[in-house]
């Protein structure tokens, strides 16, 4: 099984419909709402099963950024959850654009974080390894 949480602060200058769809044009079909944590502000979202990471999948080959999609996703391996963050302002505009937690990007990032019984072959399957920038191997992964 599959579970992608996605997290992004919220701030008072921030549209929540624009965050909203930044997150969605990195995972559609979230569910996302407004958790109050502590006296900070995020919009959190979930979603379960491989069909929320398609549209993921496909950017990354669209925008030819393999090796450092799996680069990023190995360092970010901790047990069964693979933790990274994207750029808000390049989400919103349709891109993907890793960075550190919040060393990076003013707004703060957004935070994706993929549980699987086998976070390796989730990599394999986003971010196989590459020759001369093409994948040495496409695996399929199933719906669950």
């Amino acid at each position: 099984m599959i579970k992608i949480r996605v997290e992004a602060p919220l701030y008072p200058t921030e549209d929540f419909n624009k965050v909203k769809k930044a997150i969605e044009n990195i995972i559609p079909g979230i569910d996302c709402k407004i958790e109050k944590i502590g006296k900070n502000t995020y919009i959190v979202g979930e979603i379960e099963g491989v069909k929320g990471l398609r549209l993921f999948h496909q950017q990354l080959r669209e925008q030819q950024i393999l090796d450092t999609a799996r680069s990023v996703l190995k360092r970010g391996v901790s047990g069964n959850t693979i933790i990274f963050y994207i750029r808000k302002q390049a989400a919103f505009m349709g891109k993907i654009h890793f960075c550190d937690a919040y060393a990076e990007t003013p707004l703060g990032p957004i935070t994706i974080q993929i549980t699987s019984d086998d976070p390796q072959k989730i990599i394999d399957w986003l971010a196989p390894p590459t020759k001369r920038g093409q994948p040495i191997f496409e695996i399929k992964i199933q719906e669950e």
